[in-house]
């Protein structure tokens, strides 16, 4: 498939300064069509079974509950002037400095969920490969039933033999942050979406865990392919979390015990963060908890801890079935 650029053309490819303006996200519950015709917003993703069914370029519904009811969306908004257009299955908006790009693929046209995580990557390193000047931060991942099946017939043991494949070297230097949640909306569908940069970002590891892609083979036959965390290449310093959980080493810890997962996933994204990590209203948090009885304390655990940040909860399956709660985000300062 030929992929046409999201470049501006003319636009010099040595034109751009060493560090770009920091993205703006948030979470709005503003309807998704009128967000989408604002200027400066490159992206807008949906969550839960009510919301908007858009076929649009910047838009994405995931099916994963809300279990607050907020009907809020996470909307990215970079410089005024947002361009927008499709590449076959995959669609992309970009300002200049950033594009937000998306595809989701049916698994049963490609074999199940190894076969369609590897046609994802495959479209993925063939976008990156047309436009060099892209360079991927972050990575966000979705998929049906994540933790179902046996040994190495898991789904996402699965999903990560077919990642693997499918970036073929794409990511040698270095892996993007991100994230992989189970949906349990049935939909055997894989939903794929990004973010990425004419600038390149530098990858962060946390000290108190294995880096992902060192996993040793107990875990998958392919171990899973990112990086804990990328530090953007905005000139206001800006890091994008993959999906942090209770894993120290590579052990998950707290089996059972979502509270004390959750003071652990906090202790992790300390040593990540190399410090006490702070929050604040320009940042965002995306918690996903598997059992709706643990929400409100885990919302309330948090809201002590991080006072006003903006928080979106989410019910969504872990990529280990003993792990009960992850969060991933974005950490800003201005």
């Amino acid at each position: 498939m030929e992929f046409v650029s999201s470049k501006p053309a003319g636009e010099p490819r040595d034109a751009a300064p060493d560090a770009l303006p920091a993205l703006r996200i948030r979470y709005e519950s503003t309807l998704p069509g009128a967000l989408l015709a604002q200027s400066d917003v490159l992206g807008v993703i949906a969550f839960g079974a009510g919301a908007a069914s858009l076929d649009q370029p910047g838009y994405v519904h995931v099916g994963l509950d809300t279990p607050l009811d907020e009907r809020l969306v996470e909307v990215w908004r970079g410089r005024a002037g947002v361009r927008r257009g499709r590449n076959g299955p995959l669609h992309w908006s970009c300002d200049g400095d950033y594009t937000f790009a998306a595809l989701q693929l049916d698994e049963a046209a490609y074999g199940g969920i190894a076969g369609a995580a590897l046609h994802a990557y495959e479209l993925l390193n063939a976008w990156c490969r047309a436009t060099p000047d892209q360079h991927v931060l972050r990575i966000w991942n979705y998929l049906d039933a994540i933790n179902d099946g046996e040994g190495d017939a898991e789904r996402y043991r699965q999903f990560c033999t077919g990642r693997a494949a499918g970036m073929n070297g794409l990511f040698d230097g270095g892996y993007p942050a991100a994230t992989a949640i189970g949906r349990r909306d049935g939909q055997r569908v894989l939903q794929l979406y990004w973010l990425a940069a004419r600038v390149p970002g530098k990858p962060l590891e946390n000290p108190r865990q294995v880096s992902a892609w060192r996993y040793p083979r107990q875990y998958g036959p392919k171990a899973p392919n990112f990086a804990r965390a990328m530090r953007g290449p905005a000139a206001h310093p800006q890091v994008y979390i993959s999906g942090t959980a209770a894993i120290v080493g590579h052990t998950s810890h707290h089996v059972h015990d979502c509270l004390a997962q959750l003071d652990e996933t906090l202790a992790n994204l300390d040593s990540l963060l190399g410090g006490t990590a702070q929050f604040g209203p320009q940042c965002a948090l995306k918690v996903y908890v598997r059992d709706s009885a643990d929400v409100a304390a885990v919302r309330a655990r948090l809201r002590e801890r991080f006072g006003e940040t903006p928080l979106l909860l989410l019910l969504g399956d872990v990529c280990r079935a003993e792990l009960l709660i992850e969060i991933d985000g974005v950490q800003t300062a201005f």
